[in-house]
């Protein structure tokens, strides 16, 4: 390993050592999909990988994407993947092997990718290693409504949820379930297929009929070819210390190692959105619960599960079942280093995987949203300014901010305060939000340019 790059890096950037021992010269490929420059988990997946030594390659929509300018980026690969046919981005994923010139792990970040892998992977494996979950699996888990098929078939709780032909009958379930409900993108991975795609929010809480006709608007106007759908779907009331998510892998042999719980204390948007800070919390009741759940679905792979626990019952009710990384899963990070990302890396290259465990209460925060999400549970009365800043000072673990790897923070703190001001100076002219667009779909080859870590054997062709 070349001395450029540390196999431990300094307190609040990464704990833990980089696995000494483990073969780390097969190359990994984070995929991503979705079009959002402001992607956290896949720069948590370049540094995880990136400080054990593996050449990591990454594709990204912008060459101005933060995460593209790691310095543990052997190469970023410009491309834009959704949206075309599925042969095409078979080919662009051959065309990418070629460049890098031996087979490669590949890390699916987002739904579209862990379902394209799954239904369309077959004809990579010869140059791509990845997990083998059933074909048709990460869709029917993804799609909201066929995830809560699934949990009444498994005998596991989930919230009762309708996924709505017109208006009326999302009135009538929401009248039903009684105010608030929760709306959620049906297929929320087709969202930035549209054209307003990326104004849709995935979920968000429904307080009055008007809300909801609000948001049936949007859903509508967002109609592309692949429409993203609105599910109605139960609340289940929040309170602090009640929502859950579980953060895995299953190998090949159907072992679930790592197994990871934790407790999500913010989220962005406040109560219905992503992670903002999160604390890892042991509950071996849970996690034995869900890893009996993806023995019965025979899942394989990295996997990330949002869980609420319901006062009416006692039950944690299952809200959303992702089949690929979490953007949070740096969390759980053992310490010896091992994380879900580290765990399939090396179960796929044929190589043992500790049963190391997270220390207890870890915590985890987003500096791009967490502060915009304070403001929320402040206003509610939930958190002061105090109790925030003395969070943040002692957080062990950031998605950004990085002291061995700081360009990406940099760029990410540009990209947000220009995000600011040019929505600002848009709501005083009265224009609509402009969205971007920086590599053009219609570029079917992916692009391949030198990262920052040049260091390394294997050299890729660019291309």
């Amino acid at each position: 390993m070349s001395a450029a790059i540390p196999t431990t890096v300094a307190a609040g950037a990464a704990a833990g050592p980089a696995l000494p021992g483990a073969d780390v010269t097969i190359p990994a490929v984070v995929l991503k999909f979705d079009p959002n420059v402001m992607h956290h988990g896949s720069l948590g997946a370049i540094r995880s990988l990136g400080r054990m030594g593996v050449p990591v390659y990454a594709v990204q929509e912008s060459g101005w994407a933060p995460a593209g300018h790691s310095r543990y980026l052997r190469g970023k690969v410009l491309w834009r993947p959704a949206g075309l046919p599925a042969g095409q981005v078979q080919a662009g994923l051959l065309h990418l092997a070629e460049l890098i010139g031996r087979p490669a792990v590949l890390i699916p970040t987002d739904d579209a990718g862990a379902i394209f892998l799954a239904e369309h992977g077959e004809a990579l494996r010869g140059m791509f290693l990845f997990a083998a979950p059933p074909a048709s699996l990460p869709r029917e888990l993804a799609a909201k409504q066929s995830l809560h098929t699934l949990c009444a078939d498994a005998d596991f709780p989930s919230p009762r949820s309708c996924l709505a032909s017109s208006v009326d009958q999302a009135a009538a379930a929401a009248a039903d379930y009684g105010y608030p409900v929760v709306g959620k993108l049906a297929w929320p991975w087709r969202s930035s297929l549209s054209p307003a795609g990326s104004r849709l929010l995935s979920t968000q809480i429904i307080r009055d009929r008007a809300g909801l006709d609000a948001a049936w608007r949007a859903m509508e106007d967002g109609r592309g070819s692949s429409p993203a759908g609105l599910m109605v779907q139960e609340y289940i009331p929040a309170a602090p210390g009640h929502d859950w998510f579980f953060h895995g892998y299953v190998g090949a042999d159907g072992a679930c190692c790592p197994a990871c719980t934790g407790i999500k204390d913010r989220s962005y948007p406040a109560y219905a959105g992503l992670t903002s800070f999160g604390r890892c919390v042991p509950n071996p009741a849970l996690r034995d619960r869900v890893t009996d759940l993806l023995t019965r679905l025979n899942y394989r792979g990295i996997v990330d599960l949002d869980l609420r626990l319901d006062d009416r019952d006692g039950q944690y009710k299952l809200l959303d079942f992702n089949p690929r990384l979490g953007a949070q899963f740096r969390l759980f990070t053992a310490p010896d280093g091992l994380d879900v990302v580290r765990a399939a890396y090396l179960d796929l290259t044929g190589q043992p995987v500790s049963r190391s465990e997270p220390a207890a209460e870890r915590t985890f925060m987003v500096e791009s949203y967490d502060p915009l999400s304070a403001i929320s549970y402040w206003r509610n009365g939930e958190l002061s300014p105090w109790s925030w800043l003395a969070g943040a000072r002692a957080v062990h673990e950031t998605a950004w901010f990085a002291a061995d790897d700081l360009r990406p923070f940099e760029l990410m703190c540009l990209r947000m305060g220009w995000r600011m001001l040019t929505r600002q100076l848009q709501r005083a002219a009265g224009s609509p939000a402009r969205t971007e667009q920086a590599v053009p779909v219609s570029a079917i080859r992916p692009h391949l340019r030198p990262g920052r870590n040049t260091a390394g054997r294997y050299r890729a062709k660019a291309g």
